[in-house]
């Protein structure tokens, strides 16, 4: 089960206050942006109130984040080590002109896939296309020193014959993920996953694998490659010795220094045994660590570093590195630690059919975090929540750990505020003056709601393993948790317990939500091609259906003015009725595995787009000179020295994307070209 939320903030304005780092000019959020991409800094607040110990922390957990870079470029396409590696020998090499149309083209084209992490688009899994062409492609290579360049590949010439069809055609390897029904989702799947073996073959080979009787069952294939070897299929391990191990011994070098600095003795067993994970490969020592992990409550620094998620892989079974390094926000945790004590509430009045919910909710906690350091598939595009871990039974028996990433999202909106999008998509002055005073709040509740309590809340049926909705599984689960949230942030109960004055914080979701999932995140898709990433999927499937079945109830309305859509909310109290319906029926597909009801959901209101509509907003969006997609630069954590021992830890807030994106390059790159 995915639990990692990618819910954008949009481009709502904040009306809360942070500590900012004193200077004499104003704190500069957005600093590049090329193609769909804006390049955004974010700040950490707090980082001084923490004693030299958990700076000392903190940085050792950053440099474990940074150390696996690679492997997510590797796991997201094979030839992507090869290509990021070539064109960067470019930029720090080349001998000719560096001006001029094409040479701008290369800088963005370079730019975008390290923002990616690969060639293929973040978010829509799409094979990009440079603008400039294959002739200057060449001449670039030929005019930069050839020591320069990854030497798997061969000579120059080689170089370019092998890489040149996998740039340019936009055939060859045109999806990351490619989830299209009917098709083998392996074979025409571009990622690093599997090699020389087809869905069919890895579904065979799990199944095989499986207990059905096992209520407390690993992982399987969570941190490995798929490949046949002399006719048979097998695994290649991710781990110390095994595959990526090169980056998984940096990993655990600075694991290990961590551990020397661990705030208690809990926290040093919890990277101990995540360290004997990475040696051993281990996936039973990965639950382990995950319990150990989930318990861990009173540890103020904390972290996620491994193979997480498995949006990447559309069969579910492969997970992408990230990392995250953060510690707790005190005060605005405040907030989470109502949610987390009310969750038996929440469970218990949820819209849910009574047998899929859980009698009794173990280990709910959650907490709002300032983010140190993003590093793998968080990193530059971050998720704004987290929940983990992700395995069920885990969950069941021991709970759950929920972080909203508070710094993460000020600067997101801190970087928005007066771009004008509001006044071009929102219906009237009613709708911006909700968003103005209550978007941030309701985003960061969205969020804390989605999940601390979203992704844990039901249960399974007795018999359900919880992998039978198979690629449809990810924007199910999301559209659930997405559900959850909604649901109850328009509840009485919310004003009650003080985590809102009003309800008019969740009319401001509201208003968001189904804005965003009918008409405004289209601007993240280019004209004609359908919606594929999980979490866009997920909102279009609730806002859509909503806006369906409420026709008969005019609960929101298309309107029309000066030849521009707009969709309105006529009447909050029926749309959080129709959520909670959406909610029992997406619970229930879930709780049973039932396949095809889940399909025939996804494909009916999550993939298709009204191609009329599409055309109006990219247009309209195109005047505002906006890019739909944000990442960030990492602040840096510079160590003060005595001698051999850290006293101290500095933060610095650099500024220069490219600078930033070569610099890892050189100091955090660990695997061979080809693996």
């Amino acid at each position: 089960m995915l639990a990692a939320a990618v819910v954008l903030t949009g481009f709502a304005s904040c009306s809360g206050t942070k500590d900012k780092p004193e200077s004499a000019e104003p704190f500069k959020w957005q600093v590049d942006q090329f193609a769909d991409l804006r390049i955004i800094r974010y700040q950490i607040p707090g980082f001084e109130e923490l004693t030299p110990k958990q700076k000392e922390l903190v940085y050792y957990l950053s440099e474990a984040a940074l150390c696996g870079r690679d492997i997510i470029f590797d796991q997201n396409f094979k030839y992507n080590l090869a290509i990021r590696r070539t064109l960067e020998a470019v930029a720090n090499g080349y001998s000719g002109e560096r001006s001029g149309e094409q040479w701008e083209q290369f800088m963005e084209y370079l730019k975008r896939v390290w923002f990616s992490n690969g060639i293929h688009h973040h978010y829509s899994n799409d094979k990009f296309i440079p603008a400039f062409s294959k002739e200057y492609f060449a001449e670039l290579v030929k005019n930069t020193p050839s020591e320069l360049f990854p030497s798997e590949l061969g000579g120059i010439d080689a170089l370019v014959s092998t890489l040149t069809p996998i740039i340019f055609d936009p055939a060859v390897y045109a999806k990351r993920v490619n989830q299209s029904a009917g098709v083998d989702m392996v074979t025409e799947s571009a990622n690093n996953y599997y090699e020389g073996v087809t869905q069919k073959e890895v579904e065979q080979f799990y199944a095989a694998m499986m207990d059905p009787k096992d209520n407390t069952p690993i992982s399987y294939g969570l941190n490995s490659k798929v490949v046949k070897e002399n006719g048979k299929v097998t695994e290649k391990v991710w781990k110390s010795g095994g595959m990526y191990g090169a980056a998984i011994d940096k990993i655990v070098y600075w694991l290990e220094k961590a551990a020397t600095v661990a705030e208690n003795e809990q926290q040093r067993d919890v990277i101990l045994t995540l360290i004997e994970y990475y040696k051993t490969g281990d996936l039973n020592k990965f639950d382990e660590y995950n319990v150990k992990w989930v318990s861990d409550l009173s540890s103020q620094v904390d972290f996620v570093n491994g193979f997480i998620e498995n949006y990447g892989d559309p069969l579910g079974y492969k997970s992408s590195w990230e990392a995250v390094v953060n510690f707790k926000n005190i005060e605005a945790t405040k907030r989470t630690e109502i949610i987390s004590a009310n969750a038996q509430w929440f469970e218990n009045h949820s819209p849910i059919d009574e047998q899929f919910k859980k009698k009794e909710v173990k280990g709910v906690s959650a907490k709002v975090i300032t983010v140190a350091a993003l590093g793998g598939d968080c990193y530059p595009t971050t998720p704004i929540g987290i929940n983990l871990p992700n395995a069920d039974w885990i969950r069941r028996d021991h709970g759950s750990k929920s972080v909203t990433m508070e710094n993460i999202t000020y600067a997101y909106d801190q970087s928005a505020i007066g771009n004008g999008f509001m006044e071009e998509f929102a219906w009237d002055d009613k709708e911006r003056e909700l968003n103005t005073k209550h978007g941030s709040l309701a985003g960061n509740l969205h969020t804390d709601l989605h999940e601390c309590l979203g992704h844990g809340s039901g249960q399974l049926a007795p018999g359900t393993k919880g992998d039978e909705l198979k690629n449809y599984g990810s924007p199910l689960e999301e559209t659930r948790a997405d559900l959850f949230a909604l649901y109850y942030i328009g509840d009485p109960y919310m004003v009650e317990i003080g985590l809102i004055p009003s309800l008019d914080v969740a009319y401001a979701e509201y208003s968001n939500y189904i804005r965003n999932g009918i008409m405004t995140q289209l601007t993240r898709i280019e004209l004609g091609k359908d919606i594929e990433q999980a979490h866009m999927r997920n909102r279009a499937i609730i806002a859509n259906w909503c806006y369906e079945k409420g026709k008969a109830d005019n609960v929101i309305e298309k309107k029309m003015r000066d030849g521009k859509t707009f969709f309105v909310i006529n009447d909050y109290a029926k749309l959080r009725e129709l959520f909670g319906t959406l909610l029992k029926e997406v619970q229930r597909i879930k709780s049973t595995g039932d396949f095809e009801a889940g399909k025939a959901l996804v494909e009916a209101y999550g993939v298709k787009i009204n191609q009329d509509l599409h055309k109006e907003v990219l247009e309209r969006y195109a005047k505002l000179k906006l890019a739909p997609y944000g990442g960030f630069i990492n602040p840096r954590l510079v160590p003060v020295m005595e001698g051999d021992k850290i006293i101290d830890v500095k933060v610095e807030y650099p500024d220069n994307y490219v600078d930033q994106m070569l610099q890892y390059s050189k100091e955090y790159s660990f695997l061979p070209t080809l693996n």
